[in-house]
């Protein structure tokens, strides 16, 4: 079981890395087209690159197929389990790309980051999933951490700050929801369904609002396909495998670690330099990840 749970942490962090460097793929995206077209096409192209890889997983499996009534019941589970996680997926996703455009980028990321702290509140009032101290020292450390991390100046909430705020809610519900469907159905399967929808309620959102251009997605091939085959394809299909069998709020700590990495990213492609106050915060957030662990062991 230990070596089950260390496998899913290192899925899990290997998720946040590819999502830390996505900040920078979303940065240069965004100059190109507009928050619904640039979630349109990476989460189309996300889904798509899922379809070869669900067809060779499944190889061989015909012959252990259950019975039609099972394979029913299995079919309605994956299909509700992926619209909901699509429909999680699309509100805060877009979200977080209108309220980047009203606040700073330091702002948005420490209060994305807020959900590692919104999981175990909501997972403890509602869904009854208890946390142990040490999860919550954890997840204040955490919060340090990304407030020496993000937050330079002073801290004032606005427009923007209110819609990532909104934003972090709703990736708490995506990450508990997750929590709920992935140990009842294929996760990869599940995971390309949410794209599927998420891409098609964005493509929706984006004929009624913006004017998408081929010429500009074109010309942002390169963070559209990173978004799309990496950050989506890739990641969010690793968060739900990774997330089977873990605690949601030990989950949702050890993705909060995108932020960490997207400053090192920054510093390392765009040549962005770090200060010594958040090369602290990066240590602070690095140090709850390793507290938390220690749930993982008892």
């Amino acid at each position: 079981m230990k070596n089950v749970q260390l496998r899913h942490s290192l899925l899990l962090l290997l998720t946040a890395t590819i999502w830390g460097v996505a900040f920078v793929a979303q940065s240069v995206g965004m100059d190109y087209v507009e928050p619904f077209t640039f979630n349109c096409v990476r989460c189309l192209i996300g889904g798509l690159v899922l379809i070869p890889c669900i067809w060779f997983l499944n190889r061989g499996k015909e012959k252990d197929a259950p019975w039609p009534e099972e394979r029913r019941r299995q079919r309605k589970v994956l299909l509700r389990g992926g619209l909901f996680c699509g429909l999680c997926l699309f509100a805060a996703s877009n979200f977080q790309q209108f309220g980047i455009q009203y606040t700073t980028v330091g702002k948005a990321g420490f209060i994305t980051a807020c959900y590692i702290i919104i999981v175990p509140v909501i997972g403890s009032l509602f869904l009854k999933k208890r946390c142990s101290g040490l999860v919550w020292v954890s997840v204040a450390l955490a919060l340090c951490g990304l407030y020496l991390l993000c937050i330079t100046g002073e801290f004032s909430i606005g427009k923007g700050d209110l819609l990532v705020f909104i934003c972090a809610v709703l990736f708490s519900v995506h990450i508990l929801v997750i929590d709920h469907f992935s140990p009842l159905t294929d996760g990869v399967k599940m995971s390309c369904i949410q794209f599927f929808v998420c891409g098609i309620l964005s493509g929706i959102a984006m004929f009624l609002t913006e004017s998408p251009n081929l010429g500009n997605i074109l010309a942002a091939y390169l963070p559209l396909l990173y978004a799309g085959v990496f950050s989506c394809g890739v990641a969010y299909t690793l968060q739900i495998v990774g997330q089977r069998d873990m605690n949601p709020a030990v989950a949702s700590l050890i993705l909060s670690l995108e932020s960490c990495i997207s400053v090192l990213a920054g510093w390392l492609i765009l040549g962005q330099r770090l200060s010594a106050r958040e090369l602290t915060g990066c240590l602070v957030m690095f140090a709850a990840i390793i507290l938390a662990q220690q749930v993982t062991k008892e």
